[in-house]
């Protein structure tokens, strides 16, 4: 997250394009205790958002802990391996969790319609809460919402599916050196200094220069626990 992508860290593109979506109050980068993520700190703190910093290998007491500081009634969960977030799509789905009648998780991932590197999850604290006291398997705790979604008899859930059709084979996340050559290859054609560009401005890319989704096609996504 901290590698330089068009003269600006990952993680400040991240933290900009969560900003850009007006509807949330506060924008927290939930980072580790450990001295390897003070630098993390830092550029999040230059970026204007807040920071937590809790536990390096249970990111679900992080998250909870950043939520109860903050006294955060719903959450909404981004991760910092996400350059290509659009504002849109995590308005979309931020809104469809304020409109839904007794949703405690929508997220878009559920059944992905959307690229790798979109995902947006938002849940009610009260669900946070449940997860981070009765959660106990390993992935349960690193991975922070396995265990609301894994549990559809205690949480309602729902989906949201994208009205562009199945891009779910699109990976636009950052994980490995073909992903940063992917991201890096997008930026400099639609990235302008300060500028937020969308999901739809990428597949317009992608169509007209389709040998790009070749960079990084041949990645296979770890499973949970790998």
């Amino acid at each position: 997250m901290l590698k330089r992508l068009c003269g600006r860290t990952v993680l400040e593109h991240v933290v900009r394009r969560v900003r850009a979506c007006e509807d949330l109050d506060v924008v927290v980068v939930a980072t580790s205790e450990g001295p390897n993520d003070d630098a993390v700190a830092g550029v999040a703190q230059q970026c204007g958002a807040e920071v937590f910093r809790g536990s390096e290998n249970d990111v679900l007491s992080r998250f909870h802990g950043a939520a109860r500081e903050t006294r955060a009634g719903v959450v909404v969960r981004i991760t910092a391996d996400c350059p290509l977030l659009d504002p849109q799509v995590l308005k979309k789905v931020y809104r469809r969790f304020r409109e839904s009648e007794g949703a405690d998780y929508v997220s878009n991932t559920l059944v992905r319609t959307y690229p790798r590197g979109l995902d947006v999850e938002v849940m009610s604290a009260a669900a946070l809460e449940r997860a981070h006291a009765e959660a106990r398997k390993p992935y349960e705790r690193e991975h922070v919402t396995p265990f609301i979604y894994g549990h559809p008899e205690l949480f309602t859930l729902e989906n949201v599916a994208w009205d562009r059709g199945d891009f779910a084979l699109h990976r636009w996340t950052l994980d490995t050196s073909e992903d940063f050559a992917f991201i890096t290859t997008v930026y400099e054609a639609l990235y302008r200094d300060g500028s937020v560009f969308g999901a739809a401005e990428v597949l317009a890319l992608l169509d007209r220069r389709p040998e790009l989704a070749a960079i990084n096609g041949a990645v296979r996504q770890k499973a949970l626990g790998e």
